[in-house]
Order: C-alpha cells, then sequence, then structure tokens
C-alpha cells in the first residue's frame, strides 16, 4: 500500500509539472504589444489616411479640370495623398519599417520628342 501511494503521488507531480503552462517567452509578449498598438493605432489612423486620399482625389480631379487637362499637375496631387502607408503594422510600430502617410511625389516621364 506504501508503495502505492509514493506512486500515486509521483503520478500527480508529474501530472501537474506536465500541464503546467511554460512562461511566456518575451518576444512574444512583445510581439503582442506592437501588434495591439498596430490594431489601436489603425482605429484612427485609416480614417485619418482615407480622408487625406479623398480629398486628394478631389483637389486633383479639380486641379485637372481647372488647368485645362493637365495631367502631370492632378498626378502630382494624387500621387502623394494615394500613395503610402494604408495600414499599419506590428513591424512599423516596431520602428523596423517606415510609415510614410504620404507617398512619393510624382515624376512626370521624360517625352520622347524633346
Amino acid at each position: 500500500m506504501r508503495g502505492m501511494t509514493r506512486t500515486a503521488v509521483l503520478a500527480m507531480v508529474l501530472a501537474v509539472a506536465a500541464t503546467r503552462p511554460a512562461a511566456a517567452a518575451p518576444e512574444y509578449v512583445r510581439d503582442f504589444g506592437f501588434g495591439m498598438a498596430a490594431v489601436g493605432s489603425n482605429i484612427f489612423y485609416i480614417p485619418a489616411k482615407m480622408l487625406y486620399a479623398t480629398g486628394g482625389l478631389l483637389v486633383g480631379t479639380l486641379g485637372y479640370g481647372l488647368t485645362a487637362g493637365n495631367l502631370e499637375a492632378a498626378q502630382n496631387i494624387w500621387a502623394p495623398s494615394i500613395g503610402g502607408t494604408w495600414v499599419l503594422t506590428p513591424d512599423m510600430m516596431a520602428g523596423k519599417k517606415p510609415i510614410l502617410f504620404t507617398g512619393e511625389s510624382f515624376a512626370p516621364r521624360e517625352r520622347a520628342d524633346e
């Protein structure tokens, strides 16, 4: 009987040790934090980017009409407003990748007739 009690106690200790959750690695906790920061930031960032891009589309279209169809003038407004980062990622929150609210400026192609 005494041998059975020791075996039962040993079995219980092993069962508890096997089911005990392991401590989270620090990098997982950090990555989770950056992920949650990205989600929280996107709640405000995406609507702001949408408003900026919509405004750029409207102003660029107005500029196209007011310049009698000068496409380069419109593209100089459209490219920065529509381009850039639309969704923030955990890597951006960690500083590994840049956040570009505005896109690159429009660079017109060189014409062959010049």
